[in-house]
């Protein structure tokens, strides 16, 4: 591994010639390590605009830039989209 790489804050490819996906990023996920997503969708449940932004982010295509993210920001979509569905039948029932 190149040390300017470690630097730079990017990540840093580790090529294996027998297996070319084993070690493919060296530098750990943001927030604490499990990454944007999972994060967002843990954070969630007490402030539930964090499932929208992380939908935003998925929808965004966000995760090609890692592709570990991927699983946590679609949790954190699925559960805005219960989020949603619940507060429109709650609304429904309140106004019927």
């Amino acid at each position: 591994m190149d040390t300017a790489d470690e630097r730079n804050g990017e990540y840093a490819p580790i090529r294996d010639l027998e297996i070319p996906q084993l070690g493919k990023f060296d530098k750990p996920l943001p927030c604490f390590g499990c990454g944007i997503g999972w994060f967002s969708f843990l954070l969630g449940f007490a402030f539930p605009l964090m499932w929208y932004y992380a939908t935003i982010l998925y929808f965004g295509n966000y995760y090609r830039k890692d592709p570990r993210e991927r699983a946590g920001l679609a949790a954190s979509a699925i559960a805005a989209l219960i989020c949603t569905i619940a507060v429109m039948i709650t609304i429904f029932v309140i106004i019927l």
